[in-house]
């Protein structure tokens, strides 16, 4: 599966599958730097994906409608634009690709992933990020840390694609509560590829069990004796006021 990404606002990331002309999107919040990549490389849009409702996610959207040939797929509920509404347990399929849909309330309650268990590649949306986790607007944190759950019993090569560049952020809480030689210096070889400029995504869920406390694998010992939702909901916690 061949994908690449268009950087949207200060930090999101538009995700593109491509297979030959045509391409398909994952969360299109600004319109104006997909159409100019349309347009420069006389690429055909076929099919928009939304994880989840928030603007900097759906508000290209609209925009777009006019340039697809296809259809427009997200979570049920009021998402203006939508052509499909998928729920979990549900399956897509854009450019010969089969996507399955996992339900993951948390950061809102109408956030999906999309799957693909063949090309082992999952877009997360804001539910996972490198090294952290979205912030919880609407659900609870033990919603969230289901959620988490869920994308860590998938398979340890999936490649991780979420939709912001947080990872250097991230990594700053993390290197202030673990004390882990390969955290640190993961830490500094992000801290270098930023420096240029270069993008960090995607990641894979078997390096996001060493670096990424939210999926519990990997906590500071003063949390350990915790219940695992106790040791989320306290790291979650500590990230929000750090």
């Amino acid at each position: 599966m061949h994908i690449f990404h268009i950087p949207a606002y200060t930090d999101n990331y538009i995700w593109v599958i491509k297979k030959g002309n045509n391409v398909s999107l994952i969360d299109p919040g600004d319109s104006k730097p997909v159409l100019e990549v349309l347009d420069n490389n006389e690429f055909i849009l076929q099919d928009i994906l939304i994880t989840h409702h928030h603007f900097d996610h759906t508000g290209g959207l609209l925009p777009l409608k006019s340039k697809m040939q296809g259809k427009a797929y997200g979570p049920k509920g009021n998402i203006e634009g939508l052509d499909i509404h998928l729920e979990h347990g549900d399956s897509c399929e854009t450019l010969g690709y089969e996507f399955e849909v996992l339900a993951t309330p948390g950061h809102t309650l109408d956030h999906i992933n999309f799957y693909n268990n063949e090309d082992l590649v999952l877009f997360c949306g804001d539910t996972l990020f490198s090294a952290g986790c979205g912030r919880l607007f609407e659900g609870t944190y033990e919603q969230m840390h289901e959620s988490l759950q869920m994308i860590n019993k998938l398979n340890e090569k999936t490649m991780l694609y979420c939709a912001h560049e947080y990872t250097e952020s991230n990594l700053k809480f993390v290197t202030h509560e673990l004390d882990d030689i390969f955290v640190n210096n993961y830490y500094e070889s992000i801290k270098k590829k930023r420096e240029k400029n270069l993008i960090t995504i995607p990641t894979s869920l078997s390096t996001e069990r060493k670096i990424n406390p939210f999926l519990l694998m990997n906590v500071p010992d003063n949390v350990k004796k915790l219940s695992k939702l106790d040791q989320f909901k306290e790291l979650r916690i500590r990230k929000d006021n750090f």
